[in-house]
C-alpha cells in the first residue's frame, strides 16, 4: 500500500538535458519563450529530449542549458533590509522578471483561447486579464523607479508617505487582480486534458501569482515601514540619525 502511494508522488523536477522539453515548458515559467524563439517545439513534439530536441536544430546544448537555467527563481526572501540594497533586490528580482514573464503569459493566453476555443473549460478573457494587469503593473513600477525609489535611496523626505500611501492603495488594487486571475484559471489548475502550451500558460500564471506577492509583501512590509515610522517620529533622514 504504502509503496504504491509513493510510487505516484511526481518526481521532482531538476533541470537536466535529458529532461523532456515539454516538462520543462511546464516546469520553467519562461522556458517557453526561448523554445519559441529556437523554434523548438515543446507542444506536439514535447516528449522528445532537450538534448535531442535542440540537437535536431543545431543547437549548443550546454548553451541552452545555461540560459534556462537563469529562469530558476528562488522564493528565499533577502536578509538585506538596507533600503538601497532591498530596491535594487526589488527591482532585478520583480520588476525585471514581470516586465519578462508577462508578454509570454499574454501570448500563450491568445493561443490556449483561440486554439481551444470549443472546450468549455477554456479561461475565456484571460489574456485580457493578464494584458490589463500588465499596463497596471508597468505603470505602477514606472512610478516606483522615477519617483519613490530615488526618493527613498536619497533619505525619504516629509512627503514620502505621500507616495508610499499611493503605492499601497496600488497594491491592493494588484491584489483584487490576483483573485480574478485565480478564480479564471481554478487557482492555476490546468484541466487533465490541457496540452503543453496550456499547462504552461497556467505553470507561469502561478509562478506570477508567487512573484507579485512577495514583491508586494517586500514592499508593503519591509521597505514602506522604515519611512513611514520615521515620518511618523519627526525624522528626517530615513532613520538613520535617529536615536
Amino acid at each position: 500500500m504504502n509503496a504504491r502511494m509513493q510510487a505516484t508522488v511526481p518526481e521532482k523536477f531538476v533541470l537536466t538535458a535529458d529532461q523532456a522539453i515539454g516538462r520543462i515548458a511546464v516546469e520553467l515559467p519562461g522556458a517557453t519563450a526561448i523554445f519559441r524563439r529556437l523554434k523548438l517545439d515543446f507542444c506536439c513534439g514535447g516528449q522528445v529530449s532537450l538534448a535531442q530536441a535542440a540537437t535536431d536544430k543545431g543547437l549548443d546544448v550546454p548553451t541552452l542549458l545555461v540560459e534556462l537555467a537563469t529562469l530558476e527563481r528562488t522564493d528565499a526572501l533577502p536578509t538585506l533590509v538596507e533600503p538601497a540594497g532591498l530596491i535594487d533586490h526589488i527591482l532585478s528580482r520583480y520588476h525585471q522578471v514581470h516586465r519578462t514573464q508577462l508578454p509570454e503569459l499574454i501570448r500563450m493566453a491568445r493561443r490556449v483561447e483561440a486554439v481551444h476555443r470549443e472546450n468549455p473549460d477554456v479561461p475565456v478573457g484571460l489574456a485580457d486579464l493578464l494584458e490589463t494587469m500588465e499596463q497596471e503593473l508597468l505603470s505602477h513600477m514606472e512610478k516606483e523607479e522615477l519617483i519613490l525609489f530615488p526618493m527613498i535611496k536619497d533619505g525619504g523626505n516629509p512627503f514620502v508617505t505621500q507616495p508610499i500611501g499611493m503605492m499601497r492603495l496600488e497594491h491592493v488594487e494588484h491584489g483584487a487582480a490576483l483573485d480574478k486571475l485565480m478564480a479564471l484559471t481554478n487557482d492555476a489548475t490546468a484541466p487533465a486534458q490541457a496540452c503543453n502550451t496550456w499547462r504552461a500558460l497556467f505553470a507561469g500564471v502561478g509562478q506570477l501569482r508567487e512573484d507579485l506577492i512577495s514583491h508586494i509583501h517586500l514592499e508593503n512590509n519591509v521597505l514602506f515601514p522604515q519611512f513611514e515610522a520615521s515620518r511618523s517620529s519627526g525624522c528626517e533622514d530615513g532613520g538613520r540619525n535617529c536615536g
